[in-house]
């Protein structure tokens, strides 16, 4: 599918300069792209790709465009106009309505007639399927799960008792909801598991990437709320609540009921000690750990930086020592108060 860079101008909703006509039919990077395709710069770091790009048009600022003798759409916000033309060529993916043959579902499951359910699927006792959904093939969905409009469950993902997942949602191969949160009282004789009876809550335009588990409640529900991006290898523990929009970049782990805010940005790798809360509009860089609650907007961060080996021993020694050196200087300053 091509579109002339007038049409994408009135599609997105910005200014050009250049080629009405010209015909594109792709994005790319400015690297990469040929004279049909369209890229963007968003970063300074590739300035100097914008100088010797083939693209046939790129999307700028309009201080960037003045300087660019090449067709260009104009954005106070290069990379968002970017995702938003992305998804006019991106290609469609086409389902049929209907129930595979190899499905297996309960009699009193509700599946809209709209929806598309792929082979080798299990649906449980008194789930409900929103219109448009499409459930990929080999997705286990246990009994009362509820999956509203237009959401895409891709292949092998597994569902558990109760789960409610929201409209417009994309929960991504291997995904798993609702299983038993990490709950066990100490015994004299080892370990007494704790039932996990609460739910699994997940918002409107949610997207859950490969592999993410999100852990039930031990007794209220875990919840997720409209808008979250959970990336690929995310652990999301029992009871844990993460506020509306807000996104978690992969490998990421938040221990049991912990609260993260609304538009949150949570880099990869970090790690969210429970029982901690983390306000609205936190950043927390990659490699962070979590250890007490944020209660300040702002950003935040933790790990020694990457240093070559033997700095790093010697540094580490150095910080061994810092409880004694910290009662030298003390006692130095006491003496000399005296």
């Amino acid at each position: 599918m091509s579109k002339s860079l007038s049409e994408l101008a009135a599609l997105l909703k910005l200014s050009y300069k250049g080629d009405a006509d010209l015909k594109l039919n792709a994005v790319s990077t400015l690297k990469k792209a040929d004279a049909d395709q369209l890229s963007f710069l968003a970063n300074s770091r590739y300035t100097k790709d914008l100088s010797e790009t083939a693209a046939g048009a790129v999307i700028l600022t309009e201080q960037q465009a003045e300087t660019f003798p090449g067709n260009a759409l104009i954005s106070e916000n290069p990379y968002l106009s970017f995702a938003l033309a992305a998804q006019i060529f991106a290609p469609q993916r086409f389902h049929q309505p209907g129930i595979h043959a190899s499905a297996v579902i309960h009699e009193s499951a509700q599946i809209d007639v709209s929806a598309s359910v792929g082979p080798n699927v299990t649906i449980g006792a008194g789930t409900t399927i929103g219109a448009h959904c499409v459930i990929g093939a080999s997705v286990n969905i246990a009994e009362e799960v509820s999956i509203g409009a237009h959401s895409d469950i891709r292949a092998g993902v597994s569902i558990e008792y109760q789960t409610s997942i929201g409209a417009r949602c994309i929960i991504h191969s291997g995904v798993v909801l609702g299983s038993d949160g990490f709950g066990f009282a100490p015994s004299p004789d080892g370990w007494e598991k704790i039932p996990q009876t609460g739910c699994v809550r997940i918002g409107d335009d949610c997207e859950i990437g490969a592999n993410t588990t999100i852990d039930r409640g031990a007794l209220e529900d875990t919840i997720v709320g409209h808008g979250v991006k959970l990336d690929n290898q995310i652990q999301i523990g029992h009871n844990v609540r993460i506020g509306d929009h807000t996104v978690i970049a992969g490998c990421s782990a938040v221990a049991g009921s912990a609260i993260v805010g609304k538009n949150c940005l949570i880099g990869g790798g970090v790690g969210i000690v429970g029982h901690i809360e983390i306000c609205d509009g936190v950043t927390v860089q990659a490699m962070s750990l979590v250890t007490h609650s944020i209660h300040q907007p702002g950003s935040y961060s933790s790990v020694t930086p990457l240093q070559e080996t033997k700095q790093w021993r010697r540094n580490a020694v150095r910080y061994r020592q810092l409880d004694t050196l910290a009662a030298r200087i003390k006692k130095l300053e006491n003496n000399n108060e005296s």
